[in-house]
This record gives structure tokens, sequence and C-alpha cells, in this order.
């Protein structure tokens, strides 16, 4: 890639002011969330800054109304902390944050309208349909030909998502997925390589191939399994660029800014499919960005500084 890491801007912690770190919330992903606002809030302060947990969107306003919050580290994962909610509310308020804006968080938590927009651009992500209430799922996997993923269309962390091979795995499938709010979509299964790529101010970090233990990469190998393998690079050479240019491209078509994620499958014969795009992926101890980051040289609490550090206007990318 022709971009590449920028110096840190920032040196002194004082320069961030008081920093809320927002984290937990009431969306499904909440767990996930407080175990990456516990390690972003340690490394922070590990670093001087002026830290300070907060949970959830409510008591954030509170703190906001009684305290002078300068900005927020926004750590939330899902529901409201990512779909443009907190986003506008905080912009409306002039209180700077991290991560994309109202448009990147609205549309790429919504993996429909984010897919509309890549096919739109000539950007390849697999095949799928909108799943009508009341519709016929058979007749739908039947128009896109097993194997199938059905999954929430605003849902994140693998939460409701089935993969179904016959016809008989169908129904539980839609049941599972109507759990939670929003459209359900039905997609194309890609089987080969499940890869994603970290990115940091505009620049796409090494790709990371996720091989777990077990035959996917669901819930319990991203969060609770200790024998799945990260390989970073995911690629080499003319494949890995590829992957880098298609991530960033996807990212910025979506609106999103500052950091994230893009997921991608390879299948066997090479070609490459966006899945989805993150604005706010997990800091976990087996969370994906921190992996890529490290690989060029930013340990956990510089990645969380630079995370921080674009929040300030001098030093946005």
């Amino acid at each position: 890639m022709s971009k590449s890491i920028a110096p840190l801007r920032i040196t002194d912690p004082a320069a961030f002011g008081r920093v809320a770190v927002l984290m937990g919330g009431n969306s499904s992903e909440r767990e996930v969330s407080l175990d990456s606002g516990r390690n972003v809030l340690e490394a922070l302060r590990s670093r001087g800054v002026d830290a300070n947990g907060v949970d959830g969107i409510p008591n954030l306003l509170r703190e906001l109304n009684t305290k002078q919050f300068d900005r927020v580290f926004n750590i939330l994962h899902g529901g409201d902390g990512e779909n443009g909610v907190l986003q506008g509310l905080l912009q409306t308020m002039g209180v700077p944050y991290t991560g994309s804006g109202v448009l990147g968080s609205a549309l790429s938590m919504d993996k429909i309208r984010t897919k509309q927009v890549w096919l739109s651009l000539g950007l390849s992500t697999p095949r799928y349909l909108r799943l009508q209430p009341g519709g016929d799922v058979h007749v739908a996997a039947r128009e896109l030909g097993l194997p199938v993923i059905v999954k929430p269309s605003c849902e994140g962390s693998s939460v409701g998502v089935s993969r179904v091979f016959d016809d008989a795995g169908l129904d539980a499938a839609v049941e599972l997925a109507a759990r939670y709010p929003g459209e359900l979509l039905m997609e194309q299964l890609i089987e080969g390589d499940e890869l994603t790529v970290g990115i940091l101010g505009g620049v796409a970090l090494p790709s990371i191939r996720i091989v777990p233990a077990g035959e996917y990469y669901d819930y319990h190998a991203k969060y609770v399994a200790e024998d799945t393998q990260y390989l970073c690079p995911g690629l080499s050479g003319a494949d890995e660029d590829a992957i880098r240019a298609l991530a960033s491209a996807a990212f910025e078509s979506a609106g999103c800014s500052g950091w994230g994620r893009v997921d991608v499958m390879r299948d066997r014969a090479g070609k490459l499919y966006l899945l989805e795009a993150n604005t706010a992926p997990g800091m976990t101890s087996h969370s994906l960005v921190p992996k890529a980051a490290r690989q060029v040289g930013i340990e956990f609490d510089e990645l969380c500084w630079r995370i921080l550090e674009m929040t300030m206007p001098e030093a946005k990318p």
C-alpha cells in the first residue's frame, strides 16, 4: 500500500483533557464491549490520559450534564453505539468522539444497505436476499442456492448467525435470527478463507487469516476459545495488496472514517468477497485490529492513543 502509518502528532496526555471511555450499553454485545472498554481504559491510563469509564449512553448523558468531558472514546459494540444514534448525539453536543460519523456508523451497521452501496460501485460481496416478514424462506434458499447464511441485518459478533446446508435447517435459522431487531438477511455462503483487514487513520493494516479449530469462526471461536489461529499477514504479495485495497475502498465507500475493520471471504478460486464493515470493533485479548497493529509495531496502548488522537483537530488523518 502506498500509505504508511504517520508518526504520533500528540505527545502530551494532558492535551486530551478528560476522556470518557464509553462501554457496555444494552446491546447483545454488552459483555464484549465491557471487556474491550476495560482494556482501553487501562491502556489510556497507562499513558497518563485522564480516562474514565462510563457504562452506556444514558449514563454518559448524565455525566456530560454534570461533568465536563472533553472527548469520548466509543467502544460500545452494536446497538446505539454503532448505528449513528450516539454519533448524532455527540455531534449535536459538540463533543469529539472516536470512530466513524453518523453516516458511516448508520450505513455500515445495516448489512443490507452496505451491500447495496458496494454493489453499486462494483465491489464484490456475496449474493443475498432480504427476508420479508412471513416470506417463504425455502423459496429464497432455492433462489440463492444452498448453502446459505441466515443472519440479522443489524447485529455483530456472529450473534444470531446460522449456516444452513440443507432445507431442513432453514426454519430454525430464521427463528434464531428473528430474535433480534431489524431485517433478516440470507446470503450466499462463501466457502474458503476468512480474512479481516483493520483500518487505522486511512491506512489498511496487514490482513489476518482466521483459522478456527472448529469448522467456523463463531462467537465461541472469537471470544472464548484459545486455539483459534490468526495468521498475519493473511496473504502475500499481490494478493495482500488486493485485499487491503478492497478493504480501504469498502470502508471509504460506506462513509466510514478513523478506525475500524472490514471482514472478507476468499473463495477456493481466490476471489475476494466483502462481508461487512465494523466501526467500533473489539479491543479484547482475542480481537483482530490490535493483532494487525502489532504486526506493524503498534502495541495496544499506542493503538488506543492513536485512535483517541484522531479526535483532535490537528491530528485528523
